[in-house]
């Protein structure tokens, strides 16, 4: 039998863990290196004191789990132990007292049990003690009083590279170092973790004493492990370090919330990012607290934990807050080897900003989209001439006003895409735009058309009345063509309307108000028709509030090119051909004063497309349609001064010369124009050049 001295029997310190969060007692102040859990008054584990945090508060029972040891496995004898039973405590840091009849009063550390069984000087304690040391992987030499070695296990003595007779009782200082054994021996303290390295090994020793009850130095062991395992296991804590100081560091500088909860719900561990202002207290105080029943007090709704309990799988949602924010978690479970989910860790992130830059996005973007079909539509007008850039400066001026609007110009100048430019640049763009020719309809249909009429108004009215254009623009722009055609008894229902801003329907007395912005065209002398009295004055003067004069074609040349490969174009994509102009063709049609404007010119380019034989698109095949001489600016010469005859003439020739030669670009052609033979215009152009040559250089001096 062995016997423990009541000195060596260590106090027996629990933990009672039935709450899920601890007592005000601190850990920390626990004087025993071993202290133990108990629960339903039943001791289940075991925590050693240097395995936990010195810098962690420790205030939940989930918490202090994690450094929980079972007590399964550990011994339960009584004082005085027999030897067989030393076998059971190998592989354990401590053996548990108890009475005969059952009860624990304390326990006592596996190295003071074999403490006792070195002191206690019998053949069968020696041999116990052979058999234990033999069965330990890390190399044990135990040497005496004399600091002799008495006794060492076989991984020892091959770590050391050394026969056991060149180490059993030779002096320890021999293989190691002397001056740590002195140490020992002098202040009975232990020395570890030093590295030695000679010829033969490369090991890590720890020396420590063994004592007798007056605490004197009895004896001396030596653990010894070999480097390479160190040093992987040196390896493999430094990669844990590294891997919990990285993750610390994410956690740290995450942007988002994270939360971890256990399977219950409880709220176990959160990261340094939290959302201000979103669980209404500290945090810290909900640790050990289940985040459940936060969703029945109302803090937020619906709970994420909740969701993912009930799923089991990854769940995203929006939650609301007391105070008034939008928040987006994600949770995420954790699985164990079982399929139960062991923890479930949730991101949270406050999105009450980005739903109102989102709203406000939104909002842009509708305005955005308006500024962009106002824009597509400014690039749809074609046009090159500052006559017409001029004009869509107008347009963009009175397009935030609802102003009416007169446009005037001849047939096919384009008056009603002016009228749909002032609509989709205007602030009316996303209302209705009707279009009403007032000279292609009946007159005794335009009146209803116009203003509507009620059931029964007259004979073929349909039964159910009609709701005229007046109403049916409202709030948007109605563009009323060919106005000067208006009878005048409609003439004066038009005024009414813009006066009044109210509109009454054939058959009935009640006016019905109506916002419409009017915009009226015609290709007519209003003023004229004012005067001979088939055009009311004062509606002229409503009408005439910005009016907008659209200059012919032949007034702005610059925009022929432009048109003409718009309208190419248009074709060539319609059936998929690739016609095009030659320079000298351009020429033809910027000289043809284009009587029906941009309608005749758009019907001139299908012509020539439908009846080309080549793609490209030349001077003389447009001839044939155009004839030279048919149709072309005639301008004269405007004389200012009294001149010599000659001169005049001089001056005359070399303007015509220049001009054709600009327009056809070849004598020839330039002869068959000015009717003249091809060497009278070379000839006469090389004078031309020659003398603007001579009157450059006189300049330049």
């Amino acid at each position: 039998m062995l016997s423990i001295p009541d000195d060596k029997i260590r106090p027996f310190i629990t933990i009672t863990i039935d709450q899920p969060a601890l007592s005000e007692q601190n850990i920390h102040e626990i004087q025993e290196p071993f202290f133990f859990l108990m629960k339903e008054n039943q001791v289940f584990a075991y925590i050693r004191l240097d395995d936990l945090p010195l810098n962690e508060s420790i205030t939940t029972v989930e918490q202090l789990l994690q450094y929980a040891l079972s007590i399964d496995n550990v011994c339960k004898l009584p004082p005085n132990i027999s030897l067989p039973l030393l076998f059971q405590i190998i592989g354990e840091p401590i053996v548990l007292i108890k009475t005969d009849d059952g009860v624990l009063t304390g326990y006592v550390k596996r190295e003071d049990v074999l403490a006792e069984l070195f002191k206690q000087d019998s053949k069968q304690n020696v041999d116990l003690l052979n058999v234990m040391l033999t069965s330990i992987p890390m190399g044990i030499f135990v040497a005496d009083k004399e600091k002799n070695i008495v006794n060492f296990n076989e991984s020892g003595l091959k770590m050391i590279k050394k026969p056991a007779e060149q180490v059993l009782n030779e002096p320890a200082a021999t293989i190691f170092n002397k001056e740590h054994i002195h140490s020992v021996f002098a202040s009975g303290g232990s020395i570890l973790n030093q590295l030695e390295i000679t010829d033969i090994m490369s090991v890590l020793v720890d020396y420590s004493p063994i004592l007798n009850h007056a605490k004197e130095v009895e004896g001396l062991i030596i653990i010894v492990q070999d480097l390479p395992m160190v040093e992987e296991m040196a390896m493999e804590i430094e990669l844990i370090k590294s891997s919990n100081k990285d993750l610390n560091a994410i956690l740290a500088n995450i942007y988002d919330e994270i939360l971890v909860v256990n399977q219950k719900g409880e709220l176990l561990r959160y990261s340094d990012s939290i959302i201000s202002g979103f669980w209404g207290k500290d945090l810290k105080d909900y640790i050990g607290k289940n985040l459940l029943q936060l969703e029945d007090e109302g803090i937020f709704n619906p709970s994420v934990t909740r969701l993912v309990l009930e799923q089991k799988k990854k769940v995203s949602i929006v939650q609301d807050t007391k105070m008034n924010k939008k928040v987006l978690s994600v949770g995420t479970p954790v699985f164990n080897e079982k399929g139960e989910i062991e923890r479930i860790v949730i991101a949270s992130r406050d999105i009450t900003e980005t739903t109102k830059l989102k709203s406000e996005l939104n909002e842009m973007r509708k305005e955005l989209d308006s500024f962009k079909k106002q824009d597509q539509f400014y690039k749809e007008l074609i046009f090159a001439s500052p006559k017409m850039e001029q004009i869509i400066s107008q347009i963009k001026k009175i397009a935030h006003f609802s102003s009416t609007v007169l446009i005037n110009g001849e047939s096919g100048v384009g008056k009603e895409v002016i009228a749909e430019a002032i609509h989709k640049m205007g602030r009316r763009s996303k209302q209705p735009f009707l279009k009403i020719n007032c000279g292609a309809i009946p007159e005794n249909l335009l009146e209803s058309e116009l203003f509507g009429y009620t059931k029964g108004s007259f004979t073929g009215a349909d039964k159910n009345g009609k709701v005229g254009y007046f109403q049916q623009a409202n709030k948007g722009v109605l563009f009323l063509d060919e106005v000067g055609d208006m009878p005048i008894h409609l003439q004066v229902k038009l005024l009414r309307v813009l006066q009044e801003q109210e509109v009454i329907p054939i058959g009935s007395t009640t006016p019905i108000p109506i916002d419409v912005q009017i915009v009226a065209a015609t290709n007519k002398g209003l003023e004229k028709m004012v005067e001979m009295g088939t055009f009311r004055e004062d509606l002229f003067y409503r009408l005439n509030v910005i009016p907008i004069h659209v200059p012919p074609l032949r007034e702005r040349p610059e925009d022929i090119p432009p048109l003409a490969f718009h309208f190419l174009q248009k074709l060539n994509e319609r059936y998929q051909r690739n016609y095009h102009f030659s320079p000298d063709a351009l020429n033809i049609l910027e000289v043809y004063t284009w009587p029906g404007n941009i309608r005749e010119l758009q019907n001139m380019i299908e012509r020539l497309v439908v009846s080309a034989d080549e793609e490209m698109i030349d001077a003389d095949f447009i001839q044939r349609f155009i004839p030279v001489g048919s149709g072309f600016k005639q301008t004269k010469p405007i004389i200012t001064r009294i001149l010599p005859l000659q001169e005049a003439i001089d001056h005359v020739e070399e303007q015509l010369i220049m001009l054709a030669m600009k327009q056809y670009k070849t004598t020839t052609k330039a002869a068959k124009a000015l009717g003249i033979s091809q060497s009278s215009v070379s000839r006469k152009y090389q004078k031309v050049l020659a003398e603007q040559s001579r009157r450059i250089g006189e300049n330049a001096f």
